[in-house]
C-alpha cells in the first residue's frame, strides 16, 4: 500500500469518526461548540481585528518599507529576513497568534518577501497575546501575577531562539540583488526609508476608502476561518475526552515525565494543550504539582500552540502557497526552548512556590459543567465590548459585500 493510499484511509476514518462521535454525543458536542463560540465571539475576534486591520493599512501607506529599510541592518544578520521581518516580530509579539503568520503571507503577496524568507518569519513571528500570558494564566490561572514576567520571557526567548535557528533553513539559498544598507539609523538609511514608503504609497494608486474597505474584508475573512477551527478544535478536544482517547495518550506522556522525575498526572493535563493552549494552561494549573513544574509544562504548551493554531496558521499560509513544516517544526523547537529557559527564569526571579490561590472574581476563565470553559462577562468589562465590536463589524462586513456585489452586477 502506497503512502497516498493510506493517506487517504487514515483520512477518512478520521473523518468518519468525528461525525459519528458528534452524532453519539450531540449535547456535548454543542456544548463544546458554544464555548469555542464563545472564546472567539468575546476575546479572539475583537482583540485581533484592529491588528489586522492596521497592519493592512501599514502595508497600503508604505509605513512597513520604512521600517523594513531601518531594520535591515539588524533581521538580516541574525535571522536572515529583510527588515520587514521586525515589523511583523513586533506585530506578532503584540497581537498574539496567527497575526504573524497573517502578515508574512501577506508580505509575500506584496513581494516584500522571498517565499524562503516568509516562510522562515511565519516560523518564529506567531506569539501569544501579552494579556493573555499576564492577565489569563499568571492572575487568571494562577493567581500570581508575578510569575507573568517568567511566562513572558520564556515565550518570547523560546521563540527568537527559533528564529535564529531558522536562518539555517535553505541557508544555501541566497537573495538576488540584495542593498547594501549601512548603519543602523544613519542619517543616510532614514532618508532612503522615507523615499521608499513614498514611493510605495504612490505606487499603489488606491484611495483611502477602498483601502480600508479592502482591510476590514479581508481582516474578518481571516477571522472567520480562524473562529471555524476554534469551534472545530474545541468539540474535537471535548470528544476525544468522552471517549476516554484523552487517558489513552496521557499515559505516554506520563511514562515520559516520571522518567524525568516530574509528576505523572501532569500528563493528562497535557493532552487538552495539544490542541488547544487555553484550556490546557489552565489545566496544567489545576493539577496538584510543583509550581516549576506547572510552569515548565504551560510554556511548552503555549510554545507548541496547539492543533487549533497550528491548523489555522496552516491554512493562513497554504492560501500563499507558503510551506507550512517550518512552522510545525518551530512549534517544537520553541516549546523545548521555552520549558528550559523558564527553569533558568524560574529561579533567577525566585519565583516562591506555594500553592496557587485561584480567584473567581479575577479569572477570566471559569470552568462549568463537563469541563466546558466560558468566559465571566459579569466581571471581566472588556469582553461586553468585545461582543459588541464582534457584531458591529460583522455587520459592517455584509455590507461592504452587499455593495461590491451591487458595483460588480451594475458594471
Amino acid at each position: 500500500m502506497n503512502r497516498t493510499r493510506l493517506k487517504t484511509y487514515v483520512l477518512a476514518a478520521a473523518a468518519l469518526f468525528i461525525a459519528g462521535a458528534i452524532i453519539a454525543y450531540p449535547k456535548i458536542s454543542v456544548e463544546a461548540s458554544l464555548s469555542g463560540l464563545k472564546m472567539w465571539w468575546n476575546i479572539v475576534f475583537p482583540s485581533l481585528l484592529p491588528f489586522f486591520i492596521i497592519s493592512e493599512l501599514l502595508i497600503g501607506f508604505g509605513i512597513v518599507t520604512f521600517i523594513g529599510v531601518l531594520l535591515e541592518p539588524i533581521m538580516r544578520p541574525i535571522f536572515k529576513v529583510p527588515g520587514v521581518g521586525g515589523f511583523v516580530l513586533v506585530m506578532g509579539m503584540a497581537s498574539g497568534f496567527p497575526a504573524g503568520a497573517k502578515i508574512s503571507s501577506r508580505l509575500y503577496e506584496e513581494k516584500q518577501l522571498t517565499k524562503t524568507e516568509a516562510e522562515r518569519l511565519a516560523a518564529f513571528t506567531n506569539f501569544s497575546n501579552p494579556l493573555f500570558l499576564f492577565g489569563a494564566i499568571a492572575v487568571g490561572f494562577f493567581g500570581k501575577p508575578e510569575l507573568g514576567i517568567v511566562l513572558a520571557l520564556s515565550h518570547y526567548i523560546g521563540n527568537l531562539l527559533v528564529g535564529f535557528c531558522m536562518r539555517f533553513y535553505k541557508g544555501k539559498e541566497r537573495v538576488e540583488n540584495q542593498e547594501k544598507t549601512g548603519f543602523f539609523l544613519s542619517p543616510k538609511l532614514i532618508i532612503k526609508a522615507a523615499d521608499r514608503m513614498h514611493h510605495e504609497r504612490i505606487k499603489r494608486k488606491k484611495p483611502f476608502g477602498k483601502m480600508l474597505g479592502d482591510a476590514v474584508q479581508n481582516s474578518v475573512t481571516t477571522l472567520l476561518m480562524v473562529g471555524g477551527f476554534i469551534i472545530l478544535f474545541s468539540v474535537l478536544n471535548k470528544i476525544l475526552d468522552v471517549v476516554n482517547a484523552t487517558e489513552i495518550i496521557a499515559s505516554f506522556f506520563k511514562m515520559i515525565l516520571y522518567s524525568l522525575h516530574m509528576t505523572p498526572a501532569l500528563g493528562s493535563a497535557l493532552v487538552p494543550g495539544l490542541f488547544e493552549i487555553t484550556v490546557g494552561s489552565q489545566s496544567v494549573s489545576q493539577v496538584n504539582a510543583p509550581l516549576i513544574q506547572q510552569v515548565i509544562m504551560v510554556v511548552f504548551v503555549l510554545g507548541f500552540g496547539g492543533f487549533s493554531i497550528q491548523a489555522q496558521v496552516a491554512s493562513i499560509l497554504s492560501e500563499a502557497k507558503l510551506s507550512a513544516k517550518p512552522f510545525f517544526i518551530g512549534r517544537l523547537l520553541q516549546g523545548f526552548f521555552s520549558a528550559i529557559a523558564a527553569v533558568f527564569l524560574f529561579h533567577w526571579f525566585a519565583i516562591p512556590s506555594s500553592e496557587a490561590i485561584y480567584n473567581k472574581s479575577i479569572a477570566v476563565f471559569q470552568p462549568i459543567s463537563n469541563g466546558i470553559y466560558h468566559f465571566d462577562a459579569t466581571t471581566n468589562e472588556y469582553l461586553q465590548w468585545g461582543s459588541f465590536i464582534t457584531l458591529f463589524t460583522l455587520v459592517t462586513f455584509i455590507l461592504l459585500k452587499a455593495i461590491s456585489k451591487n458595483h460588480t452586477y451594475s458594471n
